[in-house]
């Protein structure tokens, strides 16, 4: 049986090239979502999030297998990164960060499936987060991304040249959270090898 693979179906999606900005177009898309504040290494309430989304995104597949016969693997997981001065980025000042992690679900399964779903992981894992999970659609439209290679904290030189030079130097203006795809597990990768999508979605300075 043939396993659907975001990451090799949507490559225009969930690839990049170190040193290249791409502009992309995201469509609408179905996430498993949850929010949260703060370091998300030290930040207990990181790692329950984490571990629901991970747990009900495993009972979706487990579900779209055995009612509809078609099997996906699960996707990445996703960040998106927003607070109300975006210095604390470039800074790292992790304590100020607000996050919304997703991970996302194939549009050819129903949302009520994903619900009885996420209802099964409730009543077999009463200690999962579930009620920390919402299902939701999330379109960005036009967006800048590039790959970045090597441990998170060095992220920063990167998105700076991505706000600052980058997108105004394309005519665009940032219009959406910062987001961030992890391809990498970063539990079995040395940081100086993991492999993370920076997206900024923009709109055309004229439009604003």
């Amino acid at each position: 049986m043939d396993s659907f693979d975001i990451k090799r179906d949507r490559k225009d999606l969930y690839n990049g090239r170190v040193g290249w900005f791409d502009v992309i177009e995201v469509p609408s898309m179905r996430f498993l979502m949850a929010d949260g504040h703060g370091d998300p290494n030290t930040s207990g309430d990181y790692a329950t999030v984490i571990e629901a989304l991970y747990t009900c995104s495993y009972a979706v597949r487990a579900a779209a297998k055995g009612e509809l016969g078609r099997v996906h693997t699960v996707a990445p997981l996703e960040g998106l990164w927003y607070a109300r001065d975006l210095e604390v980025f470039t800074a790292r000042n992790k304590d100020a960060w607000e996050w919304t992690m997703m991970i996302w679900q194939p549009d050819w399964v129903p949302a009520d499936m994903i619900v009885a779903a996420l209802e099964t992981v409730t009543e077999r894992k009463p200690h999962v987060a579930v009620d920390r999970i919402r299902v939701e659609d999330f379109t960005e439209g036009t967006a800048l991304q590039t790959l970045h290679v090597g441990p998170y904290d060095a992220e920063a030189p990167v998105i700076a040249r991505m706000h600052e030079d980058v997108i105004p130097g394309r005519g665009f203006i940032a219009s959406g959270h910062h987001h961030e795809i992890y391809l990498s597990d970063a539990r079995r990768t040395e940081p100086a090898r993991l492999r993370t999508i920076l997206r900024q979605p923009v709109a055309r300075a004229a439009e604003q």
